[in-house]
């Protein structure tokens, strides 16, 4: 079965760096409980460069999410945090934010106060009313007639935004979770980064993985291609998420390479535990992996709205999904083979995984390009998800 597992994947990311269109390089791993069962590497970190390898450093952009997601349900389990208190309780500047309702006759932008304080469990669960500019219309709006920053500048100001409705009364991804993470530093007095390293990193050996690279991970990193409308690729040898930001983003803001991550998806496969310690109980965990969305709150297709950074882009289309703290949750059998239930999601740069509790499997796909949705990438992905299912079935 090995064999066969090792054999099938090994092509998928052959033919992924093979293809045309194609995929500058990828890297790819597979674990269950115990450690990884499968690794690959194949084509260049950059086009006509280094050829990827194993420990190569992406920036993995919203693969973030769910980490600063455990760094919140640590303060749960601690009784510092109460998921359905008042946001602004643990981050003030939360309390201050507006509901915009569209723009006026000269373009200003119409705001008023919500109707409910945001809650924390409401930014786990994408329903606090926040969202990104790539796939808001209002959002593309704000930054590109009133200056609203984007997320990728790390800055205090590019969260800072209007609620683009009251909180809880739909479903909408965005920076909630960079909320998250604001939260968690109010709670714990410290940087997200140090509170993450203390508390996950740490307990679970995760040594390459920060907000801010090392001169060794900067020699190792990956670099993001722009992705043309002809289906050329094109490097983006000046386009970082920045060092040393500004805040911690709790939704974006890591580098990491994909052997470390593989640590953090064992975690949840070992019901919170790491090798160097506990990451959580078993009883957060169970609940932590169930959808939370009431029956209002619907995930669907996530609309490209600027089309250099993102395509229209969907898990799973006509199945239903949910979202848990902090995945998204396939409620049916996807056509992968990932049983209903699982956990997974993905980052802008086009990187992927996903989490199977039920058949002790979770993997993660990893390249770098824009706009995300890449069709080269993602069916790539769904290919490699495919043949992994299709290889332990035997």
């Amino acid at each position: 079965m090995m064999n066969n597992l090792k054999q099938a994947c090994d092509a998928v990311l052959r033919d992924v760096c093979a293809g045309d269109p194609r995929v500058p390089g990828v890297v790819a791993m597979i674990t269950d409980h115990r450690g990884d069962i499968y690794s690959g590497a194949a084509g260049e970190r950059r086009l006509g460069g280094a050829p990827m390898t194993e420990d190569t450093v992406f920036a993995i952009f919203s693969t973030t999410k769910a980490i600063a997601g455990t760094a919140a349900l640590q303060c749960v389990e601690d009784g510092l945090l109460d998921l359905d208190a008042p946001a602004k309780t643990y981050a003030p500047a939360i309390g201050k934010l507006q509901v915009i309702d569209g723009f006026d006759a000269d373009g200003a932008p119409r705001l008023r106060a919500p109707r409910s304080d945001v809650t924390t469990r409401q930014l786990m669960l994408h329903t606090g009313g926040f969202g990104y500019d790539f796939f808001s219309e209002n959002y593309k709006r704000l930054a590109e007639e009133h200056g609203q920053p984007s997320v990728v500048t790390a800055s205090r100001a590019a969260i800072e935004t209007p609620l683009l409705f009251d909180p809880g009364t739909r479903w909408e991804y965005g920076s909630n979770i960079d909320w998250v993470g604001q939260v968690v530093e109010g709670i714990r007095g410290k940087r997200l980064g140090e509170v993450m390293r203390e508390r996950i990193f740490d307990p679970l050996g995760m040594g390459e993985v920060a907000f801010t690279r090392t001169q060794a991970m900067k020699a190792r990193t990956a670099i993001i291609h722009a992705r043309s409308a002809d289906g050329m690729l094109a490097p983006m040898d000046d386009f970082f998420l920045p060092d040393n930001p500004e805040i911690d983003m709790g939704g974006h803001g890591l580098y990491a390479t994909v052997p470390e991550y593989m640590k953090f998806i064992r975690m949840w496969l070992n019901d919170g535990a790491g090798p160097n310690g506990r990451v959580l109980q078993p009883e957060t965990v169970a609940w932590a992996v169930k959808n939370g969305l009431e029956a209002h709150q619907t995930v669907g297709m996530l609309p490209g709205v600027i089309p250099s950074l993102s395509n229209d882009a969907e898990f799973f289309p006509g199945q239903k999904k949910g979202w848990s703290y902090t995945f998204m949750t396939n409620e049916e059998v996807a056509p992968t083979g990932r049983p209903a239930g699982s956990i997974g999601w993905a980052g802008l740069a086009n990187c992927f995984y996903w989490i199977d509790r039920q058949s002790n499997l979770g993997g993660y796909w990893a390249t770098q390009i824009l706009p995300f949705g890449d069709p080269a990438s993602f069916s790539g992905y769904l290919a490699f998800e495919s043949a992994v299912y299709k290889a332990m079935a035997g």
